[in-house]
């Protein structure tokens, strides 16, 4: 179920893909980072369709880190989609975003994500707070159990 320690970053900016990949590796923090640039692919990660068809479903995220402002699907779109089909429902999603949009925040967590990052500027700071969010969302957060439907 969580045996591996997979993290899907939705992201489509690369210098923030290059840096959150970086901090991740640097410290250890994943067996394996899944990349989706766009809200479409995201959801065929998730739902094992598209290029993912046939993905072995059993194997989820540890966590989603999902960018708000992305090509194809948005991401609170994204958040919406996961919340409402019960094989992803208790999916950990943390919004990582540069966004200081206050209505975003507010749907974030009316949708139901788990946390809500905004992305530091500073880049030692942007680092850090990579470091601590894969610490703690994969190392000390119990995941929820995988509903089998």
């Amino acid at each position: 179920m969580y045996a591996k320690k997979t993290i899907l970053l939705v992201e489509d900016n690369p210098d923030d893909e290059a840096l959150v990949l970086r901090v991740l590796r640097k410290y250890n923090l994943a067996n394996e980072i899944v990349i989706a640039r766009d809200g479409v692919e995201a959801l065929d990660y998730l739902f094992g369709t598209g290029a993912y068809a046939g993905r072995d479903l059993g194997q989820t995220p540890q966590v989603v880190l999902l960018d708000l402002k992305l090509p194809k699907i948005d991401g609170l779109e994204v958040l919406r989609r996961v919340r409402q089909d019960p094989r992803t429902r208790l999916q950990p999603v943390v919004i990582l975003t540069s966004s200081k949009e206050e209505v975003d925040r507010i749907k974030g967590y009316s949708f139901g994500v788990n946390s809500y990052i905004r992305k530091p500027v500073d880049f030692d700071q942007f680092t850090e707070s990579v470091r601590q969010l894969g610490l703690y969302w994969l190392l000390l957060n119990e995941p929820p159990p995988q509903v089998l439907l």
